[in-house]
């Protein structure tokens, strides 16, 4: 995809600017309210300083032109895990239907729960490998932030392209700040689950489970911790 989707995106972007308009990209990162943004996003008015381009999961940062701007969503790791496994889970239902892959119905053969996984990934060595299979196998969960956003040079070299960050912990109120910067009045959410694409009620992992899976995202932390540090400077 990476070829293509780099030369349509120039193209894109020289046509803009022939026009005297800014170019403004949101990336998906699987899991982090991407589809919720994607309905407030078209619900509200045209944006009056930017031309919007919203992307599917396959668009990473080294995609865009230099000099446009993007903007994406991140959430706490670990809950990106759960929600990611639950979502495969389910094939995407309801609101998609992705069957599995063969390496997908292995992992979801062996553990049944976001819990057991964690259990395994935390235990002896034959079921930690299990585990490791698992993670490496299911979609959104096998897949860190820096597939979209490289390293961390790289992602500080690009940060004056950044528009907003979205923290999905506090999103709502967040997305008046990406509304103003857009120079749209109003974004809102979608409140349904089907919707927004969400997982509903989810049994909280045990101290344990969530220790070894904050060791295991421990790269998307800090890719967190960084999106955290050079949005407050």
């Amino acid at each position: 995809m990476g070829v293509k989707v780099r030369m349509r995106l120039q193209v894109e972007s020289l046509q803009a600017r022939a026009r005297h308009q800014a170019v403004a990209h949101f990336l998906h990162p699987g899991k982090t309210a991407g589809t919720a943004m994607k309905q407030a996003l078209r619900a509200a008015a045209r944006p009056s300083r930017y031309r919007l381009r919203l992307h599917t999961h396959g668009v990473r940062m080294s995609d865009l032109p230099r000099g446009d701007k993007f903007f994406f969503v991140v959430r706490d790791p670990v809950d990106r895990f759960v929600s990611g496994f639950y979502s495969r889970q389910r094939q995407g239902r309801p609101r998609y239907e992705r069957p599995w892959s063969e390496d997908e119905a292995r992992a979801f053969g062996h553990f049944s729960t976001p819990q057991q996984l964690a259990d395994a990934l935390a235990g002896e060595a034959s079921a930690r490998a299990q585990a490791i299979d698992a993670l490496g196998s299911i979609e959104h969960v096998r897949t860190s932030y820096w597939y979209w956003f490289a390293d961390p040079v790289t992602f500080r070299n690009r940060w004056n392209d950044v528009l907003f960050v979205g923290f999905q912990e506090s999103l709502d109120d967040d997305l008046a700040v990406l509304a103003d910067r857009l120079g749209i009045e109003s974004l809102t959410l979608p409140s349904g689950d089907v919707a927004a694409h969400r997982s509903g009620a989810q049994e909280p992992l045990s101290d344990t489970a969530r220790a070894a899976l904050a060791d295991w995202y421990r790269a998307d932390y800090e890719f967190v911790d960084l999106c955290r540090e050079l949005s407050s400077g």
